[in-house]
């Protein structure tokens, strides 16, 4: 199956132009759940594709507004290439989404596409869920206030947490997409201290005194401080260890899902990601 039979093509494919600024950005990953969005920028010649503008650009860098700065490069694939070597090519480089190109943006390939192709039967992926599963699971507690798990989930480096109870069972499960959707961003100001010295600085020079302070604006993505539990996803999908993958596909498809818990009984025992399926093929 090539990337062309899975992608989604130019005229479907939502874009931000250049220039342009990281609103532009945040209301479609806040509205439609995208994990990042193409830039494009219109020149004498036509449109030119420049980069991807990605939720954790928008996150770790809420000062910076302009789209050039916040885009980043991510390698392309062609419309002839084959659906497994485009799901390698997100693998490595880490990305969920990567552009179809030749000369000019053909179209988009994500990992949901390739999912689809795997629930459908396009791809071939003969393995269980408990055979592909991540068993290094994420977890925070229901209670944590949900800027400390955004935190977690940066750190741990992936897009989930699953939620605990008191009694340490599975309550729910928190993304990224649940934490952009309520995510904010805030502009105020901050002084730079005096402008010059003032007197009692042992390095002044004579006679110069303190005359004021510099104020610049800054620009800070806020977070809502109430516990994990007001935001998280409480209507678990989990999946058993025998569970062949092509059905897994399927459940990911069906509840627009990321990811779904590993279970043995009522035990976690892993976690089965979208990237994992990708991994396997």
């Amino acid at each position: 199956m090539n990337v062309a039979d899975a992608m989604t093509p130019r005229e479907d494919v939502v874009v931000v132009e250049l220039p342009g600024t990281r609103d532009d950005v945040l209301e479609y990953l806040q509205e439609r759940g995208f994990s990042s969005v193409p830039v494009v920028k219109q020149t004498d010649e036509g449109e030119e594709y420049r980069g991807l503008v990605s939720r954790e650009e928008l996150i770790e860098r809420p000062d910076e507004d302009q789209l050039a700065v916040l885009m980043r490069e991510v390698p392309t694939v062609t419309a002839d290439e084959s659906v497994v070597d485009a799901a390698r090519l997100m693998i490595d480089a880490g990305t969920r989404r990567v552009p179809v190109v030749d000369g000019v943006l053909e179209g988009i390939i994500t990992v949901t596409d390739v999912i689809h192709a795997i629930a459908r039967g396009e791809v071939e992926l003969d393995a269980t869920a408990g055979e592909i599963a991540t068993h290094d699971v994420n977890t925070t507690y229901e209670q944590t206030p949900l800027p400390v798990a955004e935190r977690e989930l940066y750190y741990a480096n992936v897009p989930y947490a699953v939620c605990l109870d008191d009694e340490g069972s599975m309550d729910g499960i928190l993304t990224e997409v649940d934490i952009i959707e309520v995510a904010r961003v805030v502009e105020g100001e901050d002084d730079t201290g005096d402008s010059v010295a003032g007197q009692d600085d042992e390095w002044m020079w004579e006679g110069i005194k303190a005359v004021g302070k510099r104020y610049i604006p800054t620009r800070n993505v806020e977070i809502p401080a109430e516990p994990v539990s007001t935001f998280m996803s409480d209507d678990l999908v989990t999946v058993p260890k025998s569970k062949p993958v092509i059905e897994v596909a399927q459940a990911l498809i069906t509840e627009d899902i990321e990811q779904v818990p590993l279970v043995s009984g009522d035990q976690l025992i892993g976690i089965v990601r979208d990237s994992d399926l990708l991994e396997a093929l």
